[in-house]
């Protein structure tokens, strides 16, 4: 039996990109596939996310975060992109790959631009560029950004979310389990079973 998790997250949500090494972990060899379902912490017009500018924020970093990461194997950093890029153009193409068969390499190769690279993520031509490396067809994509293409399919994502009354990211829904926050692999594991 084949399962679908789905994981709500934003790009620039440090927690969603230390979630997601566990759960990769735990599907491994295993018949599961992970959808990525958008929310956005800081939508426009909300001022954006500042980490440089906020004690609290560079803290957790710190105290959490760094030695998470290092516990989990996790290559990442607190990105000198400041204030954080809004994310609704990135999950318009985030959207765009889902439409061509990409979502997954899209989903990573942003994030990992963003945590391992420190690039802006809200940048339209950095974002061409990233869909141009998972061969993406680049014209086409930047295309449809400028156009807005892919802004219905985003905000139906948005209003799912809301449906789903998705309040933080990251959150795992699996099956009828809900995860919120970072896991381990054995939580996801378990919940994984028992769906299976």
């Amino acid at each position: 039996m084949s399962l679908t998790i789905q994981v709500y997250t934003d790009f620039v949500c440090p927690f969603c990109y230390l979630g997601k090494k566990p759960l990769e972990d735990a599907i491994a060899g295993k018949d599961v596939q992970i959808e990525w379902m958008p929310f956005e912490l800081r939508p426009y017009p909300n001022p954006p996310i500042d980490p440089w500018s906020d004690p609290s924020k560079l803290a957790g970093w710190e105290q959490y975060i760094y030695p998470k990461a290092k516990e989990f194997g996790v290559d990442m950093k607190l990105p000198h992109v400041s204030p954080h890029p809004y994310t609704g153009l990135a999950f318009e193409g985030y959207q765009f790959a889902k439409a061509h068969g990409k979502a997954n390499e899209f989903y990573i190769r942003v994030s990992d631009a963003f945590y391992q690279e420190e690039q802006n993520i809200g940048d339209i031509e950095v974002l061409t560029k990233l869909a141009g490396e998972i061969n993406l067809d680049r014209e086409s994509f930047k295309s449809a950004l400028e156009r807005g293409t892919y802004k219905e399919a985003h905000r139906r994502a948005l209003q799912k979310a809301a449906e789903q009354r998705i309040s933080a990211v990251p959150t795992f829904v699996i099956g009828s389990k809900v995860i919120q926050g970072v896991a381990s692999k054995e939580t996801f594991e378990r919940a994984i079973s028992e769906q299976l």
